[in-house]
């Protein structure tokens, strides 16, 4: 197979998978490799949400949209970036992905209208109803078995193959202690960022290393190892998208929406301590200045909204939340101070009943005031993702420190660079990483499509 083998990906998530499908539907041979012993990387772990400004679901919803306006939404949060051309190719490719996904794919996904999270203008995010990534990859997965591709699990490649400046193949490590040659006309490198290799994190993103590391296990950074070796250019390699608040010890995520709508997070003496509307990415760093933990408070309004998310109502079974009659009851149910509780929560609806910002700059307080009855849950920050990685040109194909392409090498995803900008977490908006997956996950198999035909 390998003598005969067009294309050959590294990597199981969104973008390897989408780039599948796309190769095998433009008359490709084409195999995935994945190192783990199952595919979906982060993309399972997400909400599976793809951001598309313009498609046919925002027209049909009477939202109106467009690449431009996404473009500035994203350069607004980013501040700077290092792939400014690229963030303007994800925002024209977006709706096009999003309805490709749907349309040819068969992902099961609809436009989200009940919030539209941070770094977005207007409802744009496209999910599945569960707001589950692993939802999102299964559909992606009967979809590369639909096409009888090949996918391998428990493989991982060790190294490219390079032949006169030209990537042909990578070697493999089967699991039985020997490597495996396995070469290919096109290699396409979806193999994640480096969120857990803590080397290249200490070394490129300190100001979230001391944080846990929430996303996929494999994400150990071979992409930008093997960049080095091939001189490649790397961009924008401060970025990640973080998240403050994970659920504590339960391990998932507490929905973003009920801080956004309107709840805050408190220190361990009860107090709070920055402007939560950074974003639940921006503001993992300032969580995670202040101490170990933070502890989310929020009224049974939001409550009911996040209620729609699936994984929220599993941690609410789980009893992962406190629910009381008062700031104090929550607050001291969690172990913090719960007089300092209610008189953090009552100086914030103060501010929220005014109108005005409070002593953290907050301005967007939602649904605030809170109202009773109230609910807590014990989170800590963790990093997700990273969001930095190698340069790709307009189509996914790999860049020298020259600019020139490297020959039969492409990629997508956390391998690649995103569009979240060159200032930590703070350029992160929400499904930046699923959309850089899935646009250049099809954009590289596309190119790889023409080159090889040329």
């Amino acid at each position: 197979m390998s003598d005969e083998l067009d294309v050959l990906i590294i990597g199981a998530g969104a973008c390897g998978l989408c780039a599948a499908i796309q190769a095998h539907d433009k008359g490709l041979s084409v195999a995935i490799l994945e190192k783990n012993d199952r595919p979906g990387g982060n993309s399972a772990l997400s909400t599976g949400s793809v951001p598309a400004a313009g498609s046919r679901f925002q027209k049909e919803a009477g939202i109106e949209d467009d690449p431009e306006t996404y473009f500035r939404d994203l350069m607004g949060i980013a501040g700077e970036t290092e792939a400014e051309g690229l963030v303007r190719r994800m925002t024209q490719v977006s709706a096009e992905t999003v309805e490709w996904l749907i349309d040819e794919v068969g992902c099961r996904m609809e436009l989200v209208t009940a919030y539209k999270h941070i770094g977005h203008s207007t409802n744009r995010l496209h999910a599945p109803k569960s707001r589950r990534g692993q939802d999102f990859v299964d559909d992606l997965l009967a979809a590369v078995e639909k096409r009888d591709i090949p996918l391998a699990v428990g493989n991982s490649a060790r190294s490219l193959i390079v032949e006169n400046g030209r990537v042909c193949g990578a070697m493999i490590d089967t699991g039985d202690g020997e490597l495996v040659e396995m070469r290919a006309r096109a290699v396409i490198l979806a193999s994640n960022g480096f969120g857990n290799n803590r080397e290249l994190v200490a070394r490129y993103i300190p100001e979230i290393a001391g944080a846990q590391y929430f996303g996929a296990l494999g994400s150990d950074g071979e992409a930008m190892i093997w960049g080095e070796e091939l001189d490649a250019q790397f961009l924008n390699m401060n970025a990640y998208q973080g998240y403050a608040a994970v659920a504590d010890p339960h391990g998932s995520i507490l929905s973003w929406t009920t801080i956004e709508k309107g709840g805050v997070l408190l220190d361990k003496n009860g107090n709070r301590f920055g402007d939560e509307s950074l974003g639940y990415s921006g503001y993992a760093r300032h969580v995670l200045e202040q101490g170990e933990h933070s502890w989310a408070i929020f009224d049974q309004r939001i409550f009911e909204i996040a209620m729609q998310e699936e994984e929220f109502a599993e941690l609410w079974e789980h009893k992962g939340l406190k629910k009381g009659d008062t700031v104090a009851e929550v607050a001291a149910a969690q172990g913090i101070d719960g007089a300092a509780a209610e008189a953090a929560v009552a100086a914030y609806n103060a501010a929220a009943s005014a109108g005005e910002g409070d002593a953290f700059g907050r301005k967007n307080f939602g649904m605030a005031p809170l109202q009773a009855p109230f609910y807590s849950c014990r989170t800590l920050p963790a990093l997700f993702h990273t969001q930095g990685g190698l340069a790709v040109d307009d189509n996914a194909r790999v860049l020298r420190k020259d600019g020139t392409a490297i020959p039969g090498l492409y990629a997508g995803g956390g391998a690649a660079a995103g569009v979240s900008g060159a200032k930590g977490a703070l350029g992160y908006a929400s499904g930046n990483g699923l959309l850089t997956a899935t646009a250049l996950g099809r954009l590289a198999a596309l190119a790889a499509a023409r080159d090889l035909e040329a």
